[in-house]
């Protein structure tokens, strides 16, 4: 169940289309949505001006969020905002944390383009945030809420394992199935490693059974799946495009080593290029060390 969910927007027809997305998801759960514009302070032309421009900035900023919370009323969201000054990735964490959020919805692309965000803001925010962020393709015009499939890869790591319980009730609310997927990432193994693909689709089968008999025990519809592939983003890929999947919900922190993929820098990777929304989930701290 999702009750407060932060939604940084900086007014652009991208960040538009996101909160669509967002307050359908919102509506449904009955969730508050925290509107939040940050007046981006670390850029050096606004500190060479100075406090004039800051004061710009702001105003611009409560114009963006007001617009915000009545397309939010429109949609019968409760909405609260906020204009903070900082650099946007530690400021959407910092505030995510004040408020208790349960979530963070970021569109990928903002005023100044796909690289503003994708490789940049979008991934700063997913490895400072300590709750789960949803990364939302202001493009993908196909994806709609409620989710009927929902896709979550695993290593069989707590990160995965984390990523998995988060995702359960998100289906669960959606009536949608949960697609656990391990990738078998051949990409990285060479000769002289003395590995061989179908032992390490052995321990993966292992890992995707766990996580089905998971899902299934808290009563959502699962199926699980094991590919192959010369990388585990590619393999994500494929299987989204092949199934239809509506988001992929997936950890952080990931186990290393021959037979494991390192799931952090898959998330990463995963949201530069998924075709869908993509849920990422903080590993907790006691589960890494």
């Amino acid at each position: 169940m999702l009750d407060r969910i932060c939604v940084p927007t900086d007014g652009s027809d991208a960040a538009a289309a996101a909160l669509d997305h967002v307050l359908a998801v919102a509506a449904d759960h009955g969730a508050t949505v925290h509107l939040l514009h940050v007046a981006d302070t670390t850029r050096d032309s606004v500190t060479r001006i100075g406090g004039d421009v800051v004061d710009v900035l702001e105003r611009e900023g409560e114009s963006i969020v007001t617009d915000a919370a009545a397309r939010a009323a429109d949609r019968g969201v409760d909405a609260e905002t906020a204009v903070r000054q900082g650099g946007v990735p530690e400021t959407v964490a910092a505030y995510a944390a004040e408020v208790d959020a349960d979530l963070v919805a970021v569109s990928t692309r903002g005023r100044q383009g796909v690289e503003r965000l994708v490789g940049s803001t979008t991934e700063r925010v997913v490895r400072q945030s300590s709750v789960p962020v949803l990364a939302l393709r202001p493009d993908d015009d196909e994806t709609t809420y409620p989710y009927e499939d929902v896709v979550v890869p695993t290593d069989g790591s707590p990160a995965a394992t984390a990523a998995l319980d988060r995702a359960i009730p998100i289906a669960e609310r959606a009536g949608a199935t949960i697609h656990v997927l391990s990738v078998v990432a051949t990409g990285g193994i060479g000769v002289g490693d003395y590995v061989d693909a179908d032992v390490l689709s052995e321990y993966a089968d292992d890992e995707v059974a766990a996580g089905v008999e998971r899902v299934e025990a808290a009563g959502v519809a699962a199926v699980g799946s094991v590919e192959v592939a010369p990388s585990a983003p590619r393999g994500i890929r494929a299987y989204v495009e092949d199934h239809g999947v509506d988001l992929v919900a997936m950890g952080t922190h990931g186990r290393t080593g021959v037979s494991r993929y390192l799931l952090g820098s898959v998330a990463e990777r995963t949201l530069r290029t998924a075709a869908v929304p993509v849920l990422t989930v903080p590993t907790p701290e006691t589960d890494e060390e």
